[in-house]
């Protein structure tokens, strides 16, 4: 005789758990996915495509090159000596880059190329300030003299190294850090060439993603549509947003600065109304970049890798956190024709380098064009739904 036990549990699990009807859900929403050419590029080809790059300029090198500037011309002086016997001399068939080049060479940690340029002091400290050299070295007959910014880590990692061959004939690195001349001057110090980034990296990150992705959602949402039977113009949206956010970006870099020289001690060595201008012009690249990235799409993933596509490559290349003097040499001169990085570079130099109107000029004027050129681009083709 068979049993038949049925538990009253049993029809309520089934009432709360169909398998078929959450199966039908998961693959209609997966269909509703990867039926959408955008989201499976921005999804997955992206993030390839980005590691791929960044993998070809942090791990591709076989070795790191450093830039020193070499304080003195006076060819008796021990720096000048050492250099002539050591190191390979330019003869101008390389390049006029460099005077001198030394080579440490480490398999395992991979090899250091160190370029020598002589320069004055004035050269120099410019130089340094813009992050393409972060040692200075001054020299006299017997000693060498190594100028940097404590607080810099790739600096003193680069001093490091230096140690491994000056440091063997500079008989005080022996004994002690005499020979070290911190840095502690404004405009020298690592945070001067930070805080500068921070304010054109807020200005990129909040019109692109305050704008574009405000815009996206307010389509994806249908609340875009409802705007069209209202007697509005596209311009008219499209300004107010650009202005709201600008006026938001001037009180949140305003607070930052203020920050900035109260915490740290730093300065505006420039003109103010030069870096107000300035300023202005990034907004408006940024802004116009913007509009024309959220005109089209209505899809919020999509939408998150069109914005991630502007702002990513900019945020690691434009030099906001270390120099960009630390990619190839080939891929320098599209890396400053970047808007970021020419919003960052003229930022730091009324920052850092007393520029002003006659400096940043063409700076302002190149971002301004691109960003009213965007905006007309995204005007022209902007979709309400």
């Amino acid at each position: 005789m068979t049993y038949l036990f049925h538990s009253p549990a049993a029809p309520l699990m089934m009432k709360w758990f169909r398998i078929k009807q959450l199966w039908q859900l998961t693959s209609a929403l997966f269909r509703e996915i990867i039926r959408e050419p955008g989201v499976l590029f921005w999804g997955i080809l992206f993030p390839i495509l980005m590691s791929l790059g960044l993998g070809l300029a942090f791990t591709g090198k076989t070795e790191s090159t450093r830039k020193i500037a070499v304080l003195t011309g006076d060819k008796g002086s021990m720096i000048h000596r050492l250099l002539d016997s050591e190191a390979e001399r330019n003869t101008g068939t390389e390049g006029a880059g460099w005077d001198w080049k030394y080579e440490i060479r480490d398999e395992r940690l991979g090899n250091s190329v160190f370029l020598f340029h002589i320069m004055d002091s004035t050269e120099g400290m410019t130089l340094l300030k813009r992050g393409t050299v972060n040692v200075l070295l001054t020299s006299s007959r017997d000693s060498v003299a190594y100028n940097f910014d404590p607080m810099n880590s790739d600096a003193e990692l680069t001093y490091l190294k230096l140690l491994s061959f000056i440091g063997n004939e500079n008989k005080s690195a022996e004994h002690d850090n005499s020979y070290i001349k911190p840095l502690t001057v404004t405009g020298t110090r690592y945070i001067d060439f930070l805080v500068p980034g921070l304010i054109t990296l807020g200005v990129m990150m909040s019109c692109m993603w305050g704008i574009s992705y405000g815009i996206i959602e307010k389509r994806s949402k249908k609340l875009l549509r409802r705007l069209v039977a209202t007697p509005m113009k596209k311009s008219h949206f499209l300004i107010a947003l650009i202005t709201v956010r600008v006026t938001m970006n001037f009180i949140e870099s305003a607070v930052l600065i203020v920050f900035a020289l109260l915490a740290f001690d730093m300065s505006i060595q420039g003109d103010i109304s030069a870096l107000v201008m300035l300023y202005i012009a990034g907004n408006i690249a940024f802004s116009g970049m913007a509009i024309l990235v959220s005109s089209h799409t209505s899809n919020t993933e999509v939408g998150n890798g069109l914005i991630n596509f502007v702002v990513t490559p900019m945020m690691v290349l434009s030099g906001i956190f270390f120099s960009y003097q630390n990619f190839p040499e080939w891929s320098l001169p599209f890396i400053r024709n970047l808007p970021l990085t020419t919003l960052t570079d003229g930022i730091r130099s009324i920052f850092n380098e007393g520029a002003g109107f006659a400096e940043v000029m063409l700076p302002a004027f190149i971002l301004t064009a691109t960003g009213l050129v965007f905006f007309a681009a995204g005007l022209k083709v902007f979709k309400w739904h």
